[in-house]
């Protein structure tokens, strides 16, 4: 299984294929891999002690970032995502980041973000579009209509807690009018906007 891979400068975590979205642009649709990363659909969960053991593998002075994004919503095994962070930070005081959809609080029932104190550098959250309605027909989230108003509230929530917080949608798939709409929402957030290449 691939459960660690390399992407340009940083090394990445994948934790899970489960996620409460179906998105029309995710690249697990058209693809198995990254660049050169190995198939990254999951036999099974890897455990805590099998993700560890994975590091000793790679030379993390190499890496800028840890980065807990693979072929799944990595806030699905929530647990075990901060006890290798916590790995993580102690053994390397490397950085770290969470690409999320952001409805880490609807996965795991709870206000997670108080957690990621210390633990995550930067949370990466995908907000694609400023419209409520679209949001759902490009997600397709399980939670249904509730899920872009739990997105903005994450994000609201995760500035008190991590240092960085970014939004991000992906080139091409708004209008620039759209983008200035998400400029002004993460403005009003406090958080950085990053419109991401799209890729195919």
């Amino acid at each position: 299984m691939t459960i660690l891979y390399e992407v340009h400068d940083n090394l990445y975590v994948n934790l899970t294929n489960k996620c409460p979205c179906s998105c029309t642009f995710c690249l697990r649709q058209t693809r198995d891999h990254m660049e050169n990363s190995g198939v990254l659909w999951l036999e099974r969960e890897p455990s805590y002690e099998e993700v560890i053991a994975e590091f000793s593998k790679f030379d993390l002075n190499k890496y800028k970032e840890v980065v807990f994004c693979g072929f799944g919503e990595p806030t699905e095994r929530i647990d075990v995502l901060l006890k290798v962070a916590r790995y993580v930070k102690d053994t390397f005081n490397k950085p770290t980041r969470i690409n999320t959809n952001g409805l880490g609080n609807l996965v795991c029932g709870r206000d997670i973000t108080p957690e990621l104190k210390g633990l995550i550098d930067t949370v990466s959250i995908s907000l694609n579009t400023p419209n409520k309605e679209r949001y759902h027909e490009l997600v397709r989230s399980r939670f249904g209509d509730i899920s872009y108003d739990a997105m903005l509230d994450f994000a609201k929530e995760a500035v008190k807690y991590v240092p960085h917080v970014v939004m991000t949608t992906v080139a091409t798939t708004i209008t620039k009018e759209e983008e200035a709409e998400c400029q002004r929402i993460c403005d009003n957030i406090g958080v950085k906007y990053r419109i991401r290449p799209f890729e195919d």
